[in-house]
C-alpha cells in the first residue's frame, strides 16, 4: 500500500515544481509563501489549519480550472486576471500532476518572455 499523502507532502511537490522553474525565488508576505521571477508572483500558496490553498494565473486554462470542484476564482480582483485559486481539506486527493502544470503555465505567463520559453508545458 502507498504512504498516504499528506497535505504537507503535496506542498513540498508543488513547491519544488514551483522552485525548479528558470530563477525562481521564494518570499513570504502576509505570512504565505509566494513563487516569484524577476520580482513577480506567479504562485501564491498556503497551509494553514489543514487546508492547502494554491493561486496561479491561468490565461489559457482558467475556463478548465473553474470548472472543478476545488477551484474558484480568485479574491482581491485577481481572478478578473485570470488569476484561479485551488483550495484542499486534508482528506482531499491533491492533484499534484494537473496543479504542476498550472504552475508552469502561470509563471509562463508571468516570467520575462526570455525565462517563460525555457518552459515546457
Amino acid at each position: 500500500m502507498p504512504p498516504k499523502t499528506t497535505l504537507k507532502n503535496s506542498e513540498t511537490a508543488l513547491r519544488k515544481i514551483g522552485m525548479a522553474l528558470p530563477e525562481a525565488s521564494e518570499d513570504f508576505p502576509w505570512g504565505h509563501r509566494a513563487l516569484k521571477v524577476k520580482g513577480k508572483a506567479f504562485v501564491f500558496m498556503a497551509l494553514e489549519a489543514d487546508v492547502l490553498s494554491l493561486s496561479v494565473k491561468l490565461p489559457d486554462s482558467a475556463d478548465f480550472a473553474l470548472m472543478q470542484s476545488f477551484a474558484s476564482s480568485t479574491g482581491y480582483g485577481l481572478g478578473k486576471s485570470g488569476w484561479v485559486t485551488a483550495t484542499f481539506a486534508k482528506q482531499d486527493k491533491v492533484p499534484v500532476a494537473l496543479l504542476g502544470s498550472w504552475i508552469k503555465e502561470s509563471y509562463v505567463a508571468i516570467a520575462p518572455k526570455k525565462l517563460g520559453a525555457l518552459v515546457k508545458a
